[in-house]
C-alpha cells in the first residue's frame, strides 16, 4: 500500500513562515487581543455591536478568558521568532516598573483633580471600561469569582506586557525607523519613533489617563534606548501591572481596570 505523507505543519514549516512574514511575532497576538477586545461588554452597552450581537455584561469572564486563550494560542504560534531576542532582563526593569506604578497613579489622580478626565472623556471614539469587579458580580459563585481574579492578573501581568511591548517597540517603533524594519537594531530611536512611542499609547487607553500614560510609556522608551533589551521593558511593564493590579483590588479603584 502506497505511504502517506503527513500534511501537518513542521517546526521548520513554521520556522520558515515567520522568516518570510517577520510581522507576524510582532503583530499577531496583539491582533487577536484587540479583535476578541472589540466585542468585550461594558456597564452601559453589550458588546459586539458592530457585529450584530448583544453580549451581555454578566458574560464579560467569559468573554475576556478566551481573549487570554486565543492570544496565548498566537503566542504559541509565533514564539519561535521570539528567541532571537536571548537578553536577560536586568534591575533597573524592576526598578522602573516600581516607580512607573507611583507616576501613573499620581497623574491619574491629578488629572481627576483638574477636571482633564471629564474634560477629556468628551473625545470621540473612547467607550467606557469594563470595570468588571469579579469579587461583587460573581459573589454567587465565590470559586469562579476568584479563578476569573487570578485569570485577570495573569492577562494582566503576564500576557498583556509581551504582545504591547513586542508591538509598539519590537514592531511599530522600528517599522518608521526604517522600511527593512527587522533590520533596525532594538532600542534605535528617531523623532518619528519616540512619537509613535507616546501617540500610540495614548490612542489604546482612557483620556483621563493621558497624562499618566504619556509620562509611563515615555520612561519605559528610557529605558528601552538605555538597555536596548525588549525583555527589560516587558518586565516593567508586568511590575507596574501587578501593583496596578494589586492597588485596584485592594482600594477598590476597577475605573482602572
Amino acid at each position: 500500500m502506497p505511504t502517506q505523507t503527513s500534511t501537518s505543519p513542521t517546526p521548520e514549516d513554521q520556522h520558515s513562515l515567520l522568516e518570510k512574514h517577520r510581522w507576524l511575532v510582532f503583530v499577531l497576538p496583539m491582533a487577536v487581543y484587540m479583535l476578541i477586545g472589540s466585542i468585550e461588554p461594558s456597564p452601559s452597552e453589550p458588546g459586539g455591536k458592530m457585529l450584530g450581537l448583544a453580549i451581555p455584561y454578566s458574560a464579560y469572564p467569559l468573554v475576556y478568558t478566551a481573549k487570554i486563550a486565543l492570544t496565548l494560542v498566537a503566542i504559541a504560534l509565533v514564539l519561535p521568532g521570539y528567541r532571537q531576542f536571548r537578553h536577560t532582563p536586568g534591575l533597573l526593569a524592576v526598578l522602573v516598573g516600581a516607580v512607573g506604578v507611583v507616576v501613573w497613579i499620581g497623574l491619574w489622580y491629578l488629572s481627576n483633580l483638574m477636571g482633564l478626565t471629564q474634560l477629556l472623556a468628551r473625545l470621540p471614539g473612547y467607550g467606557p471600561r469594563p470595570e468588571f469587579n469579579p469579587l461583587k458580580e460573581l459573589a454567587p459563585t465565590p470559586i469562579w469569582a476568584w479563578t476569573f481574579l487570578a485569570i485577570r492578573f495573569f492577562g494582566l501581568v503576564v500576557v498583556v506586557p509581551v504582545i504591547e511591548e513586542f508591538f509598539l517597540r519590537g514592531f511599530l517603533m522600528r517599522m518608521v525607523v526604517d522600511q527593512d524594519w527587522w533590520k533596525v537594531p532594538f532600542g534605535k530611536v528617531t523623532a518619528a519613533a519616540l512619537a509613535v512611542s507616546i501617540v500610540v499609547p495614548l490612542l489604546s487607553h482612557q483620556p483621563g489617563e493621558f497624562l499618566a500614560a504619556a509620562a509611563w510609556f515615555g520612561m519605559v522608551t528610557w529605558l528601552m534606548v538605555r538597555t536596548r533589551n525588549p525583555w527589560d521593558c516587558v518586565i516593567a511593564h508586568a511590575v507596574t501591572n501587578l501593583l496596578l493590579g494589586i492597588y485596584v483590588v485592594t482600594w477598590q479603584q476597577w475605573v482602572l481596570w
